[in-house]
């Protein structure tokens, strides 16, 4: 297993670099509230020689296929091919609120979505006519999407986000990687398995498919209560919970299918009396400790062990999860570096 970092857009430069230099496979660039994926990731192609890049995620509904294709070539051409696409469908609330895409067939807007940026990004022009997407769309034949960027011959890899099974075994079927945000190892475990039939169904295994979740890390003082490592990501869960309606709220979800229904509606009855504080308090240990690597380094590096057991073949650090300075988020870096080491499973 190796390591990957997922960045935040202060001091995007300095944690790459020293991702870089202490060996991690990957560096991903989120795309949310606070910045966007492509401007991160071309200030870290220039600021490092060897590490690959991965947006994580680009967002489907924030850019016409053939601008995800002409970024990819784009961000590929800059970086000496060290590019990996990472695309996902978002939720229903960022898509329509911040987009104003409707959120309707996401598993076949997907498959075309996917479809026009592969096409684009192997040359030549490209005309297609799907169900969500059709170019040209107005009858305007004389210039197709056609890229024309210097990169490496080699292909970009596409890697695809996803939770339920249908999305998952698109990504199988369809991506070179799945990309994931709050799990366990039990369920990356069960996730590989629909994956899996993806594969199966493209006339594909495993070789070479890359699995990689995000996982937020606290290091905390052998001896010291675990607690007050997941006090300082209660924030960042907060945060991701707590976004658009619970009902379709990814990351809601799969607390409930971890047996967390009970404290996840007091979480959301908190929030929305405006009781951010009791809200954040409200997040059981046990999801916090289940989902991320917190408590002294042994601990994180057998949970690391768990990972890599599951089927992770990357696992990123998200150090855009801790509310700290650009010196903390070095320091998390360096150990979790520390950490896979002691595993035994870097790879």
């Amino acid at each position: 297993m190796r390591l990957g970092a997922n960045l935040v857009y202060q001091g995007a430069g300095k944690l790459a670099q020293e991702a870089e230099r202490l060996g991690y496979d990957l560096v991903l660039a989120a795309e949310g509230y606070r910045a966007d994926a492509p401007s991160v990731l071309g200030l870290v192609a220039g600021q490092t020689e060897r590490i690959g890049l991965a947006s994580g995620i680009m967002q489907i509904p924030a850019r016409p296929p053939g601008t995800a294709a002409l970024t990819a070539a784009t961000l590929d051409s800059l970086s000496g091919g060290r590019f990996r696409l990472g695309l996902g469908v978002s939720n229903p609330h960022v898509s329509d609120g911040w987009y104003g895409v409707r959120f309707d067939n996401p598993l076949a807007r997907t498959r075309e979505y996917v479809e026009i940026v592969r096409k684009a990004m192997q040359g030549g022009p490209v005309r297609y006519a799907g169900d969500h997407f059709a170019l040209p769309a107005w009858g305007k034949e004389d210039a197709p999407l056609h890229l024309f960027t210097e990169r490496p011959s080699t292909q970009i890899p596409l890697y695809l986000a996803g939770v339920g099974p249908k999305s998952l075994q698109l990504a199988g079927e369809l991506a070179d990687g799945w990309l994931s945000g709050f799990t366990t190892p039990e369920h990356v475990a069960k996730s590989i398995g629909e994956i899996r039939i993806g594969r199966d169904r493209a006339g594909l295994d495993l070789a070479g498919f890359e699995v990689v979740p995000f996982v937020a890390m606290q290091v905390g003082e052998d001896g010291a209560d675990i607690a007050s490592a997941a006090d300082a990501l209660r924030g960042h869960y907060l945060f991701l919970l707590g976004v658009g309606d619970p009902a379709d709220n990814f990351y809601c979800g799969l607390a409930r299918t971890m047996g967390f229904e009970q404290e996840i509606a007091e979480f959301r009855e908190r929030l929305m009396s405006g009781d951010r504080r009791g809200a954040a308090a409200a997040i059981p240990l046990e999801f916090i400790d289940r989902t991320a690597l917190i408590g002294p380094l042994g601990r994180i590096a057998e949970r690391m062990q768990a990972f890599a057991e599951a089927g992770v073949t990357v696992l990123s650090i998200m150090v855009s999860a801790n509310d700290t300075t650009l010196d903390g988020r070095l320091h998390i870096l360096r150990k979790a570096a520390e950490a896979l080491e002691m595993s035994g499973v870097a790879g």
